[in-house]
């Protein structure tokens, strides 16, 4: 029988000292994410330098059947990087070179352990962006493995949409490359689109060829408060029914602004409000401007504020940007339950009213915030243990909502460990299909088990 000093004494082998690690620190750093659920550590870390050195793991760790959870910064918020049958935690942040910057293509290429804001730094120098901003500094092969979305989701699109190709390394160790920088392909079936957002369980993802805009002419930024959640939710919805080509329209509720009033020094009105941004030419932001202004105006806002100083509008988005660490600061000693729905535009105001609702019934201190132009919401509940139970209650209550709604039991944090049961809720005629394409990708399920898919076990 196999061990794991049997799997360590290999690893150093074929790797080297420095690669592969299995001190209490390190195991400790691998055995969590953001999210609420319970550590587990790897038996071991590797490191791989290179995608040959992720090509000799992988094959070692097929051959042995030992599970291997892909890791980046440790960000992702249903505990996708969570080992929780042990074995290898895969960190791939050694591998964080930016191999190729093309203006003339509008195309980036960089390695997985690059973070967003890496690649932000180095295509700046160019007058291009990256337009995913999840808000964490996460890796781009994490995102592209979570399919990360953001605030400015609702102009550019997920991560899937700014991904044109990728390397990847399979179960047994091959190395597939897929898509090309080519603007668009109708090449075969869309293996790139299939990849992205697999969340490690169908192959760690290497290199990532992604699309770069340019830095918009102008940006303008407004803060609009209302007198209740649903005059709110309706202003984004008709903001982008409208044809608004809006970079950024997010919601906050009245306990979200309160938290972050506490926490960032801020003093907006606590109340319901939104924080939109408008950019491009001068005379395209204007336009835009009038328009959520007057469908702001028609709504009953209490409150608009236009903020076009560039200093006054990153302070705007670090606050936005902070909700998370506000609600967890307002709640010291709790943990963070966070969770995310989406439903279409029609639904966001009775979603998030029936999302309010909850949480004052169940007695929960959460509150809602939201990609509102995209009909994403997210709702942070600060729990202590004795509270899990409640917590879990409105989450099944809220996928049960959206799902009536027409909406998905995730537009943005993924499935993980937390959501199995919501994708089968969800897709259950869809699952064989899924554990069919798994099958096909790792036959001996080695690559993040216990994750996405109800019947991926255990290797070992």
């Amino acid at each position: 029988m196999t061990t794991i000093l049997d799997v360590k004494s290999a690893l150093l082998e074929a790797l080297g000292e420095d690669r592969v690690r299995d001190g209490d620190s390190e195991r400790d750093l691998h055995a969590s994410d953001l999210s609420f659920h319970a550590p587990h550590r790897p038996d071991l870390v590797v490191y791989p330098g290179s995608t040959e050195q992720v090509s000799i793991v992988l094959a070692l760790a097929n051959e042995l059947r030992v599970p291997v959870t892909p890791f980046g910064v440790g960000t992702s918020l249903e505990g996708h990087v969570i080992p929780v049958h042990g074995g290898i935690s895969l960190d791939l942040s050694r591998l964080d070179r930016i191999l190729d910057v093309s203006p003339e293509n509008l195309t980036a290429t960089v390695q997985a352990g690059v973070t967003r804001l890496t690649l932000e730094r180095a295509v700046g120098q160019h007058g291009l962006f990256f337009p995913v901003d999840p808000g964490a500094d996460a890796t781009l092969g994490g995102m592209a493995a979570t399919n990360a979305a953001g605030t400015t989701t609702v102009r550019y699109g997920k991560t899937r949409a700014n991904v044109l190709a990728l390397e990847a390394v399979l179960a047994d160790g091959r190395v597939i490359r897929t898509g090309s920088r080519a603007a668009k392909t109708s090449a075969g079936y869309d293996l790139t689109g299939l990849l992205v957002g697999s969340e490690g369980t169908l192959a760690v993802i290497t290199e990532v060829t992604v699309r770069l805009h340019a830095i918009p002419e102008q940006a303008v930024a407004l803060r609009i408060s209302f007198p209740d959640i649903e005059s709110a939710c309706r202003t984004a919805a008709g903001v982008v029914a409208a044809g608004s080509g809006v970079t950024r329209v997010e919601f906050l509720d009245a306990w979200i602004v309160s938290a972050v009033n506490a926490y960032s020094e801020t003093s907006f009105p606590e109340e319901p409000c939104l924080f939109i941004e408008a950019s491009g030419s001068e005379e395209l932001v204007l336009a835009d401007l009038a328009l959520v202004q007057a469908i702001a105006t028609a709504e009953g806002a209490t409150e608009i504020i236009t903020e076009r100083d560039p200093d006054a509008r990153a302070r705007l988005w670090k606050a936005r940007h902070e909700a998370a660490n506000a609600t967890a600061a307002k709640f010291p000693g709790t943990k963070e339950r966070a969770t995310d729905v989406c439903v279409p535009l029609t639904e966001l105001a009775g979603a998030a009213r029936f999302a309010r609702a909850e949480i004052e019934r169940l007695g929960l201190n959460a509150g809602i915030v939201g990609h509102a132009g995209d009909g994403n919401l997210h709702i942070a509940v600060q729990v202590d243990t004795s509270e899990i139970g409640l917590s879990e209650e409105l989450v099944h209550n809220v996928v049960d909502d959206a799902l009536a709604r027409g909406g998905t039991c995730t537009g943005e944090h993924g499935i993980g460990l937390g959501k199995i049961g919501a994708l089968e809720q969800e897709h259950g005629d869809l699952i064989p299909l899924m554990l069919a394409i798994k099958a096909s990708f790792d036959p001996n399920g080695i690559l993040n088990p216990g994750k996405v898919l109800p019947a991926t076990t255990s290797t070992r």
